[in-house]
C-alpha cells in the first residue's frame, strides 16, 4: 500500500523512460521557446493589425492611426508579458513544490520510492526482476531526477522561468506588433491601408508556415487558417471602424 498523502502519477501519464542527453534536451527547449515566440509574433501581428484597420476604417488621421497601432503594440506586448510571467510563476512554484516532497520522500524512505518507480516500469510492460533492477541503476546516479521525470513527469533541470518566458512574449509581441506599423510608415498615404494589409498577410503566412514546421503539420492548412483568421480580425474590425466612427 502506498503511504497516504503520497502522490502518484497514473501510469498513462509520467515519461518513465531515462532522461534525455543534455543536447536532446537543449534542443527540445529551444523549440518550445521557439514555438513560443512565433505565436506571440503572430498575436502581436494580429491585434496590431486589427486595430490600425479598426482605427482607419473610421476615416481617422494619418498620425491618429499610428499612434493607436504604437498603442497597442505597447499595450499589447507588456500585458503578454505580465500574463505569462504570472502563469509560468504558478507553474514554477508547483513545480518546486512537488519536486520539495519528490526530495523528502526519497530521503524517508529511499526502498518505498524504488518499489514505486519499479511499479511504474511493470505497468509499461517491463518484467517485475528487470524493473527492480533498472530503478536501481538508474536511482543510483540522480534518484531525484528520475523519480521525479517518472512520478511528476518534471525534470529538475529544466524548471520553467517566469522572467525568460515574460521577457520572451514582451520580445515576440512587439516584433510582430511593429509589422504593420513599419508598413504603413514607409508606405504613401493613399497606399497605406494596403501596403500594411499586403505586409501582414505575408507576416502571417510566414509565422503560419515556422508554426507548421515546428508543429510538423501539413503546410498549406496551417498557412491558410492563419491567414484567414488574421484577414478576418481585420475586416471585421475595420467594418466596426467605418460603422462606429460615421456616428461620432
Amino acid at each position: 500500500m502506498d503511504a497516504p498523502g503520497r502522490h502518484v502519477m497514473p501510469a498513462t501519464a509520467p515519461n518513465t523512460s531515462p532522461p534525455t542527453d543534455p543536447p536532446l534536451r537543449a534542443i527540445a527547449s529551444k523549440l518550445n521557446w521557439l514555438r513560443a515566440g512565433v505565436l506571440g509574433a503572430n498575436d502581436g501581428i494580429v491585434s496590431t493589425a486589427a486595430l490600425i484597420f479598426g482605427v482607419a476604417g473610421a476615416n481617422a488621421a494619418h498620425q491618429t492611426v499610428l499612434l493607436a497601432g504604437i498603442a497597442a503594440v505597447s499595450a499589447g506586448a507588456l500585458s503578454m508579458a505580465a500574463g505569462e510571467y504570472v502563469s509560468v510563476s504558478t507553474q514554477r512554484e508547483l513545480e518546486v513544490a512537488e519536486l520539495a516532497r519528490q526530495r523528502a520522500d526519497l530521503e524517508r524512505d529511499p526502498e518505498r520510492e524504488l518499489q514505486v518507480l519499479a511499479r511504474l516500469f511493470e505497468q509499461r510492460g517491463v518484467e517485475p526482476q528487470l524493473a527492480i533492477e533498472v530503478s536501481r541503476q538508474m536511482s543510483a546516479k540522480d534518484a531525484l531526477s528520475v523519480h521525479a521525470r517518472a512520478e511528476l513527469g518534471i525534470d529538475p533541470n529544466a524548471v520553467t522561468n517566469p522572467w525568460a518566458a515574460a521577457f520572451a512574449s514582451l520580445v515576440a509581441f512587439t516584433v510582430g506588433g511593429l509589422i504593420p506599423i513599419v508598413a504603413m510608415m514607409l508606405s504613401s498615404r493613399a497606399a497605406e491601408i494596403w501596403v500594411t494589409g499586403v505586409a501582414v498577410v505575408i507576416a502571417m503566412a510566414l509565422t503560419g508556415a515556422v508554426s507548421a514546421r515546428l508543429g510538423r503539420m501539413p503546410l498549406v492548412p496551417s498557412v491558410v487558417r492563419n491567414v484567414a483568421g488574421g484577414l478576418l480580425a481585420m475586416a471585421i474590425t475595420y467594418g466596426l471602424g467605418r460603422l462606429v466612427g460615421t456616428r461620432i
